[in-house]
């Protein structure tokens, strides 16, 4: 068993709790939250004796061996980096930081601590997936991959009425790029690496975040497409492209169903079963990491994310979208 905390008290946390105890080897011990009464109530619900709410104290704990991490955006570099410093194993919810600078900085703590640190990207550690890393020949010379996530957000209508909650406040490192275009994205590094060019494009909105946006990204002999939005919905499957076949993916942030469409007319369904509780694939290959004293994952690897997170840098660059966090990464560098 592998004593976990958590950061965050989020129905996110819930989830991944939910998931995480399917393996067998999880055990949650110790809860972290900024107060006492939310800490306490969490704790209550799963049974845990064990709360802080001091950062540097959590960190210091010898309840715990490994963390996950769900606080908002904006603070999983600071929050990582002293739990490994600490030498605790860190997963860290997507995105795993503000840019590359935060993101540069964890790798570091990692790999001078000598602990385990994984980005929780889901999507890419499904059996689904795995189908269609194990397929891709099939399809001939691959020429496109085209990935959609387009999710109207429901926060989006207090924001119209003037709220603005954390999804659309650029003070947390939000917004409809690093929210669902990372699911579009990061599966894209760990199948073809990283693209020769970057063009992107985006609605930014008054409060700062990008509501809506399309990257166009250059390799030697294909392209991507992404699309990604939090204002508006679409319901297109993602697809690769090759010159032989074309495979079509119902979802790219959790695919339920891949199949190849061949240019004779038939199909071949590649779908493969998987847990209702998908969180359980990336908690699984954490805690395996750990007790196999291997210290980064082959899939969900410090180099695929720092490929995804610099394909999102470029992508807000171009389209003018700066965080506050951007400006305190020097002490990052």
């Amino acid at each position: 068993m592998i004593r976990f905390a958590v950061i965050g008290t989020n129905w996110i946390t819930e989830e991944f709790i939910h998931a995480a105890r399917e393996t067998g080897e999880f055990d949650l011990t110790a809860v972290y939250s900024r107060t006492e009464e939310k800490a306490a109530e969490f704790a209550q619900k799963f049974e845990v004796s064990h709360i802080y709410t001091s950062l540097e104290t959590f960190a210091q704990s010898k309840e715990f061996d490994a963390v996950y991490i769900a606080s908002p955006n904006s603070l999983h570099a600071e929050y990582a980096i002293l739990c490994m410093n600490h030498g605790k194993h860190v997963i860290c919810e997507k995105p795993a930081a503000s840019n590359t600078a935060e993101l540069s900085a964890m790798i570091k703590a990692a790999q001078t601590n000598k602990v385990v640190f994984m980005e929780a990207l889901k999507s890419t550690l499904l059996p689904n997936f795995k189908a269609i890393q194990d397929n891709l020949h099939k399809l001939g010379k691959i020429r496109r991959y085209f990935a959609s996530y387009c999710q109207y957000s429901s926060r989006y209508d207090a924001y119209k009425q003037g709220t603005v909650l954390n999804a659309f406040n650029p003070i947390f490192s939000n917004g409809s790029l690093m929210d669902l275009g990372v699911y579009c994205i990061y599966p894209l590094a760990v199948l073809f690496g990283a693209p020769e060019r970057v063009q992107a494009s985006g609605v930014l909105l008054e409060s700062g975040v990008d509501g809506e946006g399309s990257l166009l990204l250059s390799y030697k002999e294909m392209d991507a497409v992404i699309m990604h939005s939090k204002i508006s919905s679409s319901y297109l499957p993602s697809e690769i492209h090759g010159e032989n076949a074309t495979m079509v993916i119902d979802k790219i942030n959790t695919p339920e169903k891949v199949e190849i469409r061949y240019r004779d007319g038939s199909v071949e369904n590649l779908t493969r079963e998987q847990a209702v509780r998908n969180m359980r694939y990336e908690a699984e290959e954490f805690i395996r990491l750990i007790k196999c004293g291997t210290l980064e994952s082959t899939t969900n690897s410090h180099a695929n994310s720092s490929i995804a997170m610099a394909i999102m840098d470029e992508a807000r660059k171009q389209m003018g979208l700066v965080f506050p966090a951007d400006r305190k990464s020097d002490h990052f560098e």
